[in-house]
């Protein structure tokens, strides 16, 4: 089989419920940016093989060149791809990144202002098993407003927290500065958005139609109810309330 090498590559850097679902399915429908998925997720690092990333290529590949992923930090992975393409220990992170994906000039960071409302979205979609609602569909008939739990809210949250710092670690080691994406910017101008981040790319969008959003909002008044009573649980003994 003949060998087909992106000719640029990107990355979405997320942790969950940031928006990268919607933001990959805005791109790979533009025809002209790849198909941003997540080819690692569902992989094991360890057995991952050379055929296997470059199939990844080939699927998340549009004609023009251009191949994109979406991914979370996973420092295995880093281990794997060393392993892979045969890198000395001393490469660095990037490197084996480069090495995996080739002519990766591009990163794209997706981050939420509010990690308070991070974490219970993040819990909201654990408990009810809706993580996305694409556009029109009819929200699920499922009962959770008893299924709060502040032990977990505040798991999700210092997970957040540490999947971001390890992201924002490999940033700076490889001298990367990328595109940030706020979900709340985004939500707020959607088109405008898919746009710049084209535009970053290189990727010309004149002429290139934006799909309207894949997916309708899901936050509810049981998710707000949750938000309020979890900013006043874990400053319940505080004498200077931040929020």
């Amino acid at each position: 089989m003949i060998r087909i090498i992106p000719e640029q590559s990107y990355t979405i850097w997320f942790s969950q419920r940031t928006g990268s679902t919607l933001l990959n399915r805005a791109l790979s429908a533009t025809g002209v940016a790849g198909d941003p998925g997540e080819w690692l997720t569902f992989r094991d690092p360890d057995s991952t093989t050379r055929d296997d990333i470059e199939r990844m290529w080939r699927d998340g590949m549009t004609p023009n060149g251009v191949f994109g992923l979406k991914t979370a930090y996973r420092e295995k992975w880093i281990e794997s791809f060393r392993s892979v393409f045969q890198l000395p220990e001393t490469a660095s992170r990037l490197q084996a990144w480069n090495a995996a994906f080739p002519n990766c000039y591009k990163h794209i960071f997706m981050t939420r202002r509010n990690k308070v409302r991070l974490a219970v979205s993040w819990w909201r979609a654990i408990v009810s098993g809706e993580w996305h609602r694409q556009h029109g569909e009819k929200p699920l008939e499922k009962d959770i407003a008893d299924q709060y739990n502040f032990d977990a809210i505040i798991h999700l949250l210092k997970e957040c927290a540490l999947l971001e710092a390890a992201i924002e670690d490999f940033f700076t080691e490889g001298g990367i500065i990328p595109l940030t994406i706020v979900y709340e910017d985004f939500i707020l101008d959607y088109e405008g958005t898919v746009r710049k981040v084209l535009a970053f790319l290189g990727i010309p969008s004149e002429g290139v139609t934006i799909p309207p959003p894949a997916f309708d909002r899901i936050a509810d008044d049981v998710a707000e109810h949750w938000v309020q009573r979890f900013r006043k649980e874990i400053q319940a003994d505080w004498q200077n309330v931040a929020w």
